[in-house]
């Protein structure tokens, strides 16, 4: 039993119910806190780390038997030179610590993540969500948000159109608060609404409902992986490299096969280099 900052699995839900926080799941930065609080209060080194010991002690019990792991690269020994020239250096140097965090272990995994990002940010340089929608646009794509001429009135006004299209969902207040705005999409598979954010700030350590920007600056490669593992995508990535999952994966980020032909290029590619 070793469970630290970077684990995930039902044992980090069991510790966080201890805990009494919301059971992610993942154990992040305010799961290691509370864990360097009880263990203080509790006569134990404060490591914020959960060996037998600390295990045995909240829970009065061994800890449970592991099961094996898959073998698995560590994100040191993805050939990331490979990727140079294909793949933004920004980006390139943004996987090592993404990886670790977010259970990006093999080639294939890391292949099907960059190629869904690489294609919903437009190669990767579409950071925050463009909602400069004309009236037609935004009949178009939100249809149901503006009936009749309400459009007209909202065109061409991205603070405007989000305030309404993401109002009172997703953790965000109504229209009037500009909620729809302020946590709109961002990131390279875009991070969107109140709700997620907070999921996000809690595992990642930083005050993203503050400072939502940072999704889009510090942390855009980050918070996609956040989102495949939060949805459970790796499970769909191990099933292979044929064209049957990149289209499962797609799906499942896209909501539909959007753009299909060019995420299968860009996975064929990523997958050549790296595996």
């Amino acid at each position: 039993m070793l469970l630290k900052n970077g684990s995930k699995g039902e044992e980090v839900k069991q510790l966080q119910t201890l805990l009494g926080l919301g059971a992610d799941g993942s154990f992040g930065p305010m799961t290691e806190t509370k864990v360097k609080e009880w263990q203080t209060k509790n006569g134990l080194i404060a490591d914020g780390i959960v060996g037998d010991g600390t295990w045995g002690k909240m829970f009065g019990a061994a800890a449970p038997t592991p099961v094996a792991a898959a073998v698995v690269i560590p994100p040191s020994s993805f050939k990331l030179a490979a990727l140079k020239g294909h793949v933004p250096d920004a980006v390139i140097a943004q996987i090592p610590d993404t990886a670790v965090k977010f259970n990006i272990t093999t080639p294939l995994r890391l292949a099907h993540f960059l190629s869904q990002c690489g294609h919903e940010s437009g190669g990767f340089k579409a950071i925050s969500e463009n909602l400069n929608y004309s009236v037609d646009g935004l009949k178009r794509t939100f249809g149901k948000y503006f009936p009749g001429d309400l459009a007209t009135s909202y065109a061409r006004q991205p603070e405007k159109i989000a305030s309404r299209v993401y109002g009172a969902r997703m953790g965000n207040g109504d229209e009037s608060t500009g909620e729809g705005y302020k946590f709109r999409g961002r990131g390279y598979i875009q991070l969107t609404g109140k709700a997620n954010y907070a999921k996000f700030a809690q595992f990642i350590g930083e005050d993203t409902i503050a400072n939502p920007d940072l999704i889009a600056t510090k942390y855009p490669l980050a918070s996609a992986a956040f989102f495949f593992d939060s949805n459970k995508l790796w499970s769909i990535c191990d099933k292979g490299a044929d064209e049957a999952t990149v289209t499962a994966v797609t799906k499942r980020v896209n909501g539909g096969t959007n753009g299909l032909p060019d995420r299968i290029k860009h996975f064929n590619e990523y997958y050549n280099l790296l595996k």
